[in-house]
């Protein structure tokens, strides 16, 4: 689950959000709640992962770009599995939870994941196992989500983001885990499987509307949060993604570290992941963008967003730094576009 969740995170998925599909004439009203008071989802397509043993901290410290070592209990951050040449292999969530390390990605990275924490796990005293089964999720996002989660007997303090509460709720117990993004608030309510339906049923009571995987991949695009597959492949290196939230540059050494490092200390990367606005129909991902008549990056997602001024067209990308400030003029497939800053706050006011 940024966040909002991909997520990425917590509060809005990075990946693709379960949910069933609307009607055409319900997006427009599924994505106002969302930006407006409140949408409540499913996150079956999220896996949970354990790490326990006593070297946990210490080994998957030395596996990601982020900070897990000084990660207090109780806390998330976002970070990046690389391979040696520096090249991501999947991201995700890992959480302090104690005597354990939770991790939460997208159910497409699990055999990737568990593949490359097993190849590395030689004389560790380290278990990793795939809890999926055993707890889900629930996502909620908007303006009101934290007074709908109080109405619905799902009341927790001021989370910090990605800070993990767990409560009592209706003689059971769940997490209440808040989202990276602090402009635009999300959470996500961790239960048993069996819990979901009624979590569900409590959220739409207080206040919650329905929001389906169609709305929140709009939302994931306005709110540009990239999903790895789509936006984030294994080809791409982390500064090219401008998720700067998952790198940490005071850590100890991890596998891909060097050249992060390299990268850091020689200057940007040539590509940057960011945004355009599109005066014509979404283009298809791969689709070419170009400067001058030459090819400087491409599309990666793409999005009519119904927001309260009028549908607009946006996409998610790369494109090479030279060309690619805020306001450029560009062509996509055989329309005019131009470089805007995420998110596009514009379609995400009230």
């Amino acid at each position: 689950m940024q966040s909002v969740t991909s997520h990425n995170a917590a509060g809005v998925s990075s990946g693709p959000p379960g949910g069933a599909s609307p009607d055409v004439g319900n997006v427009r009203d599924e994505f106002r709640a969302l930006t407006s008071t409140c949408g409540a989802y499913g996150l079956t397509t999220r896996a949970k992962l354990e790490i326990t043993g006593n070297d946990r901290i210490r080994w998957l410290n030395g596996m990601v770009t982020n900070n897990i070592r000084d990660l207090e209990p109780g806390y998330g951050a976002y970070s990046f599995l690389l391979n040696p040449q520096g090249h991501i292999l999947g991201d995700f969530f890992a959480y302090n939870r104690g005597d354990r390390i939770l991790v939460d990605t997208d159910q497409t990275q699990v055999e990737k994941i568990l593949a490359t924490f097993d190849h590395y796990i030689i004389m560790d005293d380290v278990e990793v196992a795939n809890t999926s089964d055993k707890l889900t999720a629930v996502g909620i996002a908007g303006p009101n989500a934290k007074e709908v989660l109080r109405a619905a007997g799902l009341e927790v303090g001021d989370l910090r983001p990605l800070q993990i509460e767990d409560i009592a709720w209706k003689q059971t117990k769940a997490s209440v885990v808040r989202g990276e993004n602090e402009e635009y608030p999300g959470y996500e309510i961790w239960i048993a499987p069996e819990q979901a339906e009624q979590v569900m049923a409590s959220l739409r009571s207080a206040g919650a509307s329905p929001a389906s995987r169609e709305v929140l991949e709009l939302y994931r695009i306005a709110l540009g949060i990239p999903r790895y597959g789509q936006d984030i492949r294994e080809r791409d290196l982390p500064q090219e993604t401008e998720q700067q939230r998952a790198l940490n540059f005071n850590k100890g050494c991890y596998v891909g570290q060097e050249i992060v490092e390299r990268i850091r200390s020689r200057g940007n990367v040539h590509r940057k992941f960011t945004g355009f606005r599109i005066a014509g129909l979404p283009p298809a991902a791969g689709g070419k963008i170009q400067a001058q008549g030459k090819d400087v990056g491409e599309v990666t997602s793409s999005a009519v967003v119904p927001a309260s001024r009028g549908d607009r067209t946006v996409a998610l990308g790369y494109i090479r730094r030279e060309v690619g400030t805020p306001g450029k003029e560009v062509q996509i497939a055989e329309s005019s576009a131009t470089v805007s800053d995420l998110p596009f706050a514009d379609l995400l006011t009230r």
